[in-house]
């Protein structure tokens, strides 16, 4: 018997009716489901209702039915115990996810019969101070909150300074994030099956305006230079607000996140259908 965590989507009916599915399947094939609060409310099963911070003890496998969003914040709830997650397709085309809604119960039949791989991609250890601590998939940004002000932040690398930049904000990726923000910002795209942090500047005012791809095992800190604070957010999620003196530092987490793949991965093909490339 397993424990299966599901996450959903909250906007899309297709994975309301998914994630119902899913907790019948799973039920009668003597397997326990459990879901986030807000998601049980959606799927009206209040009583699978489990906290987020110890949704993951005790599971086996998380399902994300959604897009990519929906797989960082899965990733978010159960990486940090190592539980694999298995991400459906229910919207655009996303990087993340690896199976499309009509094969779910399929993959879920060979997930148990163990017909599958594990992936494992870098993760982010991000902390503020002593008491602040998250993982990322994606990336740690520090970004301006006053429109039309630039921010200063102070970079050091593996403890030595390196130089302040002056732009809208500094966004620190994982190779699996370098085709979210980063890629907007004009950052490389690096392969996800490579360790590495690329730390690229949002709309810079000053000459070096070029991303830095760094190796996974050095440290990156972003100390806030000046009275304008700073926002810091994590994968999309908000984490705190930096004030002059504060600073973020970024190292690759000890634990990767684990994505459940059927054949493997081919990030070329992704990139091409996300881009609508030519074949010639």
């Amino acid at each position: 018997m397993a424990c299966v965590a599901i996450l959903l989507h909250h906007e899309r009916d297709e994975a309301a009716v998914l994630a119902r599915e899913a907790v019948a399947w799973l039920s009668e094939r003597s397997h326990d489901a459990c879901l986030p609060p807000s998601d049980a409310e959606i799927v009206g099963r209040a009583d699978l209702a489990v906290d987020e911070e110890v949704l993951a003890d005790g599971c086996d496998l998380a399902i994300s039915l959604g897009g990519d969003g929906t797989m960082l914040r899965t990733v978010d709830a159960v990486a940090a115990k190592g539980v694999p997650v298995l991400g459906v397709n229910v919207g655009q085309l996303g990087y993340l996810t690896d199976v499309e809604p009509d094969d779910l119960f399929v993959a879920l039949e060979r997930v148990f019969r163990g017909e599958h791989s594990i992936e494992e991609r870098m993760m982010l250890d991000v902390r503020v101070g002593d008491d602040l601590q998250t993982l990322a998939l994606n990336e740690c940004v520090v970004e301006k909150t006053a429109i039309g002000r630039t921010v200063r932040l102070g970079i050091s690398l593996d403890g030595e300074f390196f130089t302040t930049y002056a732009a809208d904000g500094v966004i620190v990726a994982t190779p699996t994030g370098s085709t979210a923000y980063s890629f907007s910002a004009r950052g490389p795209i690096v392969d996800p099956a490579h360790r590495a942090m690329v730390v690229t500047p949002v709309s810079p005012h000053m000459l070096f305006d070029r991303s830095m791809v760094l190796a996974p095992e050095g440290t990156v800190r972003l100390a806030l230079d000046g009275h304008r604070p700073a926002t810091v957010s994590v994968d999309g999620r908000h984490l705190c607000e930096l004030t002059d003196g504060m600073a973020v530092e970024c190292t690759a987490a000890p634990l990767p996140a684990k994505l459940v793949r059927f054949g493997g991965s081919n990030f070329h093909r992704i990139l091409k259908a996300k881009f609508g490339l030519a074949d010639r």
